[in-house]
């Protein structure tokens, strides 16, 4: 089962939806940071951020 999402992460479908679907994760931590003024949730914000932007580059600039 792993090793068929790693597979499916490593086209480029796959890294427009891991990034979408961190994007909403971070948009929803964001929302709890603000709610709450909580440090660490913004520390997740910040991982979570990184990887929809690395996702997405991945999806952009894939090498053939």
């Amino acid at each position: 089962m792993l090793e068929r999402l790693d597979k499916f992460h490593k086209t480029r479908i796959g890294y427009l939806v891991f990034g979408l679907v961190e994007l909403a994760m971070a948009y929803g931590f964001v929302n709890w940071a603000l709610a709450s003024g909580d440090w660490w949730l913004w520390i997740i914000v910040l991982f979570l951020s990184a990887g929809t932007v690395q996702n997405f580059m991945h999806a952009i600039w894939r090498p053939r």
